[in-house]
């Protein structure tokens, strides 16, 4: 599989300059294989993107800009996506390749399930999420009514 990157060689803007450098640049350090398909030469290559573009990723204009990635047909996303991804350490998963051998795979389920778990152990009696300063508070009561309680027994026993 490789990944299509479409780009213009000759971009009058600066930002899709550095984002498609930032791109490329994050595809070769992962050694990932890649072909830049230039839009500003190819008249070929400016259609297909359009045409493969699906309508909902499209902006307002209808005319996406550089760059926009592939893997062969099947579309990944614009910049913004990839940026995500790589902020994510998901780009792998974006580009539709299986993570490379001997990398470290993240265990989201096992995360997701312990938020969870943490969220449930976080609510009040009336299943309301509890803040860190409430538990705190909450704890520090029950401390205060077990010295009180402690003071008064002391006392009966006098």
């Amino acid at each position: 599989m490789v990944i299509k990157v479409f780009l213009a060689s000759s971009s009058g803007s600066t930002a899709i300059k550095k984002k498609q450098q930032d791109v490329l640049g994050f595809l070769e350090a992962l050694k990932v294989d890649y072909a830049p398909l230039d839009i500003a030469c190819n008249e070929d290559n400016r259609m297909w993107m359009r045409e493969n573009v699906p309508v909902e990723k499209k902006p307002t204009n209808g005319i996406p800009l550089p760059p926009q990635i592939f893997n062969e047909e099947s579309y990944c996303g614009d910049y913004e996506t990839f940026f995500d991804a790589k902020e994510d350490n998901a780009v792998y998963a974006f580009l539709g390749l299986p993570p490379p051998p001997g990398s470290k795979k993240a265990p989201v389920k096992e995360e997701e399930a312990q938020e969870e778990v943490d969220d449930e152990e976080a609510k009040g009696e009336d299943d309301q999420p509890v803040s860190e300063e409430e538990e705190e508070l909450r704890q520090l009561e029950e401390e205060e009514e077990e010295v009180t309680e402690e003071s008064e027994q002391e006392e009966e026993d006098e």
